[in-house]
């Protein structure tokens, strides 16, 4: 035990109170301080399951890595910063899945494996930026719970997971990061049918200035709620594909997606991106109900206010629902429907004036 190691949650300090909540004396679990100019990653290495490592307001040029279930990794807000290395030291095993989190270009890594999961961890209160690749990225996990983190200017996502079931993501706020904001698929890199992610929910959260808000891959069984989605290249895609089963059962509601009109040059997957307000490609059963979707205007082949897309891959949508939204100032329009009428997609009671094909509003 250190000088810095508060040694139990109901120590009964306002800092202990404040911060983490009565706890009975009887659970033991440990608070670890991590002051600037200290190590995170020595902190969550000491820390045992139930321990919250808290971080003091400050820069800190590291990645951190955590592998243990029923950890809390805090910070005191906005000003608990977390940045790269200046240089990422290296591993003497270089095969990419053996490389550290720093190697990978991420700034906090929550890590489990195929056969055991890392469970109940919580990332929460603190600015992750200017990492390579994700500001927080979580692979194998149950149960975890990211809420309160700004990921801002990452190279590729801002918070992302795979093979990740009932996540909570909650007032995050994912700025100007190269890809998605938040990000969760099944897998990163594997071509295969849609996972059941068992209730995860993204809620609550900012998401602006990205490629694309919030994307959702090959999942089925989610959540996206009352979120702000604002000044993306895209706001909102729920992408399946071929594979079986496909994306599904995942229902959008209550978010605010308004002028995603940045523009996206295209890439391998996908034409270029500009006034994309919700996608659905390549789904089935998603319902996208009281969202308020306006001033997404774009000439992409994705543009538009809610559009169910013709996956490139062929990939059909089939059985969605689209209902009861407010949409207005979206361009080609309001609602789009790329798909044939065989596939049983519904739009009924939404609030709004044009629709591709006409009669959808």
């Amino acid at each position: 035990m250190t000088k810095r190691h508060i040694t139990n949650l109901a120590c009964g300090t306002a800092l202990c109170g404040a911060l983490l909540g009565a706890a009975p004396a009887s659970a033991a679990h440990h608070v670890h301080l991590v002051h600037p100019g200290e190590s995170i990653q020595k902190a969550v290495d000491a820390a045992r399951p139930g321990d919250t490592v808290l971080v003091l307001p400050g820069t800190y040029r590291e990645s951190v890595k955590v592998t243990k279930s029923g950890l809390t990794l805090r910070g005191m807000g906005p000003g608990t910063v977390l940045q790269p290395a200046k240089k990422a030291k290296a591993t003497k095993k270089s095969a990419a899945a053996q490389k550290s989190c720093a190697e990978m270009g991420n700034g906090i890594c929550v890590v489990g494996t195929k056969s055991k999961p890392v469970e109940n961890v919580t990332v929460a209160r603190m600015t992750v930026t200017g990492f390579s690749r994700t500001g927080v990225m979580a692979v194998g996990t149950a149960n975890l719970n990211v809420h309160g983190v700004a990921a801002v200017k990452n190279g590729q996502w801002g918070i992302a997971e795979e093979r990740a079931v009932h996540s909570t993501y909650r007032d995050n706020v994912a700025r100007n990061n190269g890809d998605a904001g938040l990000f969760l698929a099944n897998s990163v890199t594997a071509e295969k049918g849609a996972t059941d992610t068992a209730g995860t929910v993204v809620e609550h959260n900012l998401l602006e200035g990205n490629r694309i808000g919030v994307t959702v891959r090959r999942l089925r069984n989610l959540t996206v709620a009352d979120n702000s989605v604002t000044g993306n290249c895209a706001g909102v895609f729920v992408v399946g594909d071929e594979n079986k089963p496909k994306a599904g059962k995942i229902t959008v509601t209550g978010n605010q997606v308004v002028k995603n009109n940045k523009y996206c040059p295209k890439t391998a997957r996908l034409a270029f991106l500009q006034g994309s307000g919700i996608v659905l490609t390549g789904t089935e059963n998603t319902l996208v109900s009281r969202n308020l979707v306006t001033g997404n205007s774009g000439k992409s082949p994705l543009s538009g206010g809610v559009v169910i897309f013709k996956s490139f891959v062929g990939a059909t949508s089939d059985k969605n629902s689209v209902t009861d939204n407010s949409l207005s100032g979206n361009a080609p329009a309001d609602l789009v429907n790329q798909e044939a009428t065989k596939h049983g997609n519904a739009f009924k009671g939404n609030t709004c004036k044009k629709s591709k094909p006409a009669g959808l509003c």
